[in-house]
């Protein structure tokens, strides 16, 4: 059984209730920090742990944190992004709606590192329910006096408040979330300069995701060092991964970094294997934005080497045979599974969640859906594949946010390793109008027809 930094506590019965949480070694990081360490050996901690974002960038967080703006004078903030709109995953819903607390204990913790007096968790539209939640969880910290004015008589300050978005995907950026936070329309910034020099109202903000904040308090409960001893090289720690598909056992797991992907996916400790007899065909391992791989290079990388659940295993070989472990949506599919359907889904998504600000991810997104659209339901052209190729490449890498490059990869990886299925679709219309037409008829007993080899 893997280490659990998480997960360990969230079954104990009342654990949502601030005397429950109190009672299993809540807010004792808090205690320590406050009480015995500077805010900058508490960001020393952090940076000693190797922890990274787990929104999906995987940025080292005590790094992010030594880059804030602590000269200028200027009120400094932490904001919280749980604006979890990234298609598969689910993770951070999870902990916010089952141990509350520990995002809060990690806001306390993280914000007297960083010298915020002023704190926000922003949190997406749909979770009003989470949301609640959260509300409720804060007026028993405070009530209790972890939060307000002179918390366990230090002479700390903090307020926390939850703010909760309109339901738009691109305020997972963090500018755009700030942007959104200020009362604005949730657009991404251009930048420099960075939010830890001019973010919320132009002060020195960090960003994090709920995962990385709510890993805060094991770390200074126990050290950096600890920490950096789970997991494996530059990928430390442990990761929680949303899991769905066809698979056995769908849900959120917390691993350990290093874990082998195939241990991950057959083990009855994890995902339990294929929910059925029907043969793996590809995966996503890191939600909807990270480049599709088919089944061969899913357990193996190009090499031979054993695909490990890392953010250097999974990206080895680059986007030509390697994904990204991203935010660890991961989601599995069997030979029943369409790939351009799978793909104009995915598409159709990131065309209505553009904010329009830039004109290739604007326009480009709406002709990557249509074109999609065209294949799928028996109206492509031979030249359609080669003009996805071409749209997706003039997106990648010329948008201000990395909104434009997710609507991307999936189509750049979709073509790059199932050309074939989508060959198939433009010269057998008649055979793919049925929308399962893949159900009855899996895509390696047909492939023959555009030259590949037939697989029984």
């Amino acid at each position: 059984m893997s280490q659990k930094i998480l997960l360990d506590k969230i079954n104990i019965p009342g654990i949502k209730t601030y005397e429950v949480y109190r009672q299993n070694g809540g807010y004792a990081s808090v205690e320590k920090a406050l009480k015995t360490l500077t805010p900058d050996e508490v960001t020393e901690e952090v940076k000693k742990s190797g922890l990274r974002g787990r929104g999906g960038a995987g940025f080292p967080a005590g790094m992010k944190w030594s880059f804030i703006d602590k000269k200028s004078g200027k009120p400094r903030h932490l904001v919280c992004n749980a604006d979890e709109s990234e298609p598969g995953t689910f993770k951070d819903r999870y902990l916010m709606e089952f141990i509350p607390h520990l995002l809060i204990e990690g806001m306390i913790t993280s914000s007297y590192a960083l010298g915020a007096n002023l704190s926000y968790i922003y949190i997406r539209g749909e979770y009003m329910w989470v949301y609640k939640i959260l509300e409720r969880a804060i007026a028993e910290a405070k009530a209790a006096g972890w939060l307000g004015k002179n918390i366990l008589g230090t002479g700390y300050d903090l307020e926390l408040h939850v703010h909760c978005g309109a339901g738009a995907y691109i305020c997972g950026e963090e500018t755009a979330l700030i942007e959104s936070l200020e009362g604005k329309r949730g657009n991404p910034r251009i930048k420099p300069p960075f939010p830890a020099v001019s973010g919320l109202w132009a002060n020195p903000t960090v960003v994090n995701n709920v995962e990385t904040i709510a890993t805060v308090p094991w770390i200074v409960n126990n050290s950096g060092d600890d920490y950096a001893k789970i997991g494996i090289g530059r990928s430390t720690g442990t990761k929680l991964i949303s899991a769905s598909g066809h698979i056995k056992n769908p849900g959120v797991y917390e691993i350990e970094l290093g874990l082998s992907v195939d241990e991950f996916m057959n083990s009855d400790e994890y995902l339990g294997g294929m929910s059925s007899s029907r043969p793996l065909k590809a995966f996503v391992p890191g939600g909807s934005s990270v480049p599709i791989l088919p089944a061969e290079l899913i357990f193996k990388t190009a090499n031979g080497e054993d695909r490990l659940m890392t953010y250097e295993s999974l990206s080895d070989g680059g986007f030509a045979t390697g994904s990204m472990l991203g935010s660890g949506g991961f989601i599995v599919y069997n030979d029943t599974a369409c790939v351009v359907r799978n793909t104009w889904n995915f598409a159709r998504f990131y065309h209505h969640e553009s904010c329009g600000q830039c004109t290739p991810c604007r326009e480009g997104t709406g002709w990557l859906e249509k074109i999609l659209w065209r294949i799928e339901n028996g109206q492509g052209r031979e030249e359609d594949i080669e003009l996805l190729w071409s749209i997706q490449s003039k997106i990648e890498g010329n948008t201000i946010c990395p909104l434009g490059d997710a609507a991307s990869w999936p189509v750049a990886a979709a073509i790059r390793h199932f050309r074939d299925e989508f060959e198939y679709h433009v010269r057998f219309p008649e055979k793919i109008k049925n929308r399962d037409h893949f159900v009855a008829e899996p895509f390696s007993q047909v492939k023959h027809l555009v030259g590949g080899k037939v697989i029984v």
